[in-house]
């Protein structure tokens, strides 16, 4: 079982996020509970993918529910959350 954390970026993009969207919170809390049991997707059930290139203050993995992205890092057994975002309908044209 893994400890889902999240940094000031995070909780800012949540507050401005959840203003607009009201579904974010019940997709946050499916988020938390995917990453409290496997964060690196080791059974394959879930959209989590590991990034290249990417420093480790920006988050690692990505995980995707529907349109919703949540970038994190693992260490040990906490996950951090560092990034929440949507795509707009139009993004890949």
């Amino acid at each position: 079982m893994f400890i889902v954390k999240t940094n000031t970026h995070f909780d800012k993009l949540m507050k401005v996020l959840s203003k607009r969207y009201f579904e974010l919170p019940d997709i946050y809390v499916e988020a938390v509970e995917i990453l409290e049991e496997d964060p690196y997707n080791l059974s394959k059930r879930f959209n989590i993918k590991k990034l290249t290139d990417v420093t480790d203050g920006l988050g690692k993995f990505r995980l995707r529910l529907g349109r919703w992205r949540f970038r994190y890092n693992v260490s040990g057994n906490a996950v951090i959350f560092y990034y929440c975002g949507i795509r707009s309908e139009d993004t890949y044209g």
